[in-house]
């Protein structure tokens, strides 16, 4: 029999964190020892623990759970670094990094983990066709392969020219969508960008329609990918794909055609009033779409917190202060709850403001926000913008900022242009501190304003994406440039 690994090395997929529907062990993983996949589909459990080994893989300290948010934040311009710590993602910060980073191919390694555990676990479920019901093993393929999409529309945006620039002409990732047991299968070329934008998309259609409509807990609607969750997701791919009419169509399955903006079906995902409510416990509220769940026993691991990165308990990162940073534009004014709530003005370490967000004290254990609400609105109202639908742009625009400032008036919102940078520096005030600014740059092709570097880095740079890690390229002998 079979042993679930990866290419790597000999990684178990299984975790032993069962669940319970409204069970706190969601949060905590014990690893197991390597199992036969006759032995990991022997009982409906043993399934289950897979399926939440999956998300445990994504959540890891080195990719969604801190890393991936952190140094999409740092590249851009929002942020100044404090401590010069090598550790800390100085590198990026600096735009001088190179395929040799350890930490960048940990986005990789972690990456290509968590999609070969999904591809492990969706042959084995297909092997194993009675382990569970077919209710249940739908819903399980869904999960598993908005994993899968979810990492690979990541590491695409990382390690690959944005789509917009050759319509995803540009080579994009190795397209890897079986499970790999040994090195034999190492040797692959990379797919364009298109091609695995059209898988991802693939996955996430067929999700939406092998995922339950919601569950039966806020956690779990929280921390595990229902229809919604799915619908969400590809109004990012869609945007970052400049299809503008399709982030409309699927937007509009989840948000109301006017005021108040909310979905209506399934999962009932509004707007919070307090944005702050958001980023306190117990974190799942309607507006969180889908999140990483922390616990003590479980947290990201020493320096991929958010909280340790940006918080005025430690401060790797303050707020740019200058006229390039989004703290002093004055469309994020001092009124702000995002301002008054979620910063704060002078520390003792840094005597610059910082974000709060997250918490600046061990273990953090705050949950990792992934998609919010608030995304798939602006991603509606950008793309509505785009196709020149200017009033339901500056609506759902409205609706975004006036819950957090609501005697904020915007002037001057009387073409096309003047509403999409509103909505773009929109973005920036609400997702401060989340991983989008460097990925909201790259994806409609504009020059990346680094900090760091001191300077624009153009599309035609190579610091303008992260080059394949050596890792990749000295094993791989098929990758190519």
């Amino acid at each position: 029999m079979k042993l679930f690994t990866n290419k790597i090395g000999y990684l178990t997929i299984a975790f032993a964190m069962t669940v319970s529907s409204c069970s706190k062990d969601f949060l905590n993983a014990v690893p197991e020892l390597d199992l036969s996949d006759a032995t990991v589909f022997s009982t409906p459990a043993r399934v289950l623990s897979q399926v939440n080994g999956l998300y445990g893989s994504a959540k890891s300290g080195s990719l969604f759970g801190g890393r991936y948010l952190i140094y999409n934040d740092i590249r851009g311009e929002e942020f100044v670094n404090r401590t010069t710590n090598s550790v800390t993602g100085y590198s990026t910060y600096q735009g001088n990094q190179d395929p040799s980073d350890t930490y960048l191919a940990g986005f990789w390694i972690q990456g290509y983990l968590t999609i070969n555990r999904a591809n492990l676990f969706l042959e084995g479920l297909t092997a194993n066709p009675n382990a569970v019901s077919s209710t249940l093993a739908a819903n399980y393929r869904g999960e598993a392969k908005f994993i899968r999409a979810l990492t690979y529309f990541s590491l695409v945006q990382f390690f690959a020219k944005p789509y917009i620039l050759d319509k995803g002409a540009s080579p994009g990732l190795p397209l890897r969508l079986k499970g790999e047991t040994s090195s034999s299968n190492n040797n692959l070329a990379r797919s364009t960008v298109a091609q695995v934008y059209d898988q991802i998309l693939k996955d996430l259609n067929e999700a939406e329609t092998e995922l339950p409509d919601s569950y039966s807990t806020a956690l779990l609607n929280t921390t595990r990918a229902h229809k919604n969750t799915a619908i969400a997701l590809k109004t990012r791919v869609l945007l970052a794909k400049g299809d503008y009419a399709g982030v409309i169509t699927e937007a509009n399955k989840i948000v109301s055609a006017a005021a108040p903006f909310r979905s209506t079906t399934r999962v009932a995902h509004a707007l919070q009033a307090d944005v702050s409510a958001v980023f306190k416990a117990p974190y799942t509220t309607t507006e969180s779409i889908f999140s990483f769940p922390m616990d003590a026993t479980n947290a990201p691991g020493t320096q991929n917190q958010l909280g340790y990165y940006f918080n005025a308990g430690n401060v790797e990162y303050y707020l740019n202060t200058g006229s390039t940073g989004i703290y002093s534009h004055p469309q994020f004014a001092a009124t702000d709850d995002r301002k008054t709530k979620l910063t704060v003005a002078t520390t003792a370490i840094a005597r610059f403001p910082s974000s709060t967000k997250f918490s600046g004290v061990s273990p953090y254990i705050d949950f990792v926000p992934n998609i919010r609400y608030a995304e798939v609105l602006l991603n509606l109202a950008e793309a509505e913008a785009e196709a020149g639908n200017l009033n339901r742009a500056i609506s759902i625009l409205n609706a975004v900022h006036k819950r957090s400032d609501a005697t904020y008036e915007f002037t001057g919102l009387d073409t096309k242009a003047n509403v999409v940078r509103a909505i773009l520096t929109e973005r920036r005030i609400e997702f401060l501190a989340e991983g989008f600014r460097a990925n909201d740059v790259l994806r409609r092709g504009e020059p990346l304003n680094s900090f760091g570097a001191g300077t624009l880095i153009q599309p035609s740079d190579p610091r303008y994406i992260y080059g394949i890690p050596l890792v990749e390229t000295q094993t791989n002998p098929g990758i190519g440039n």
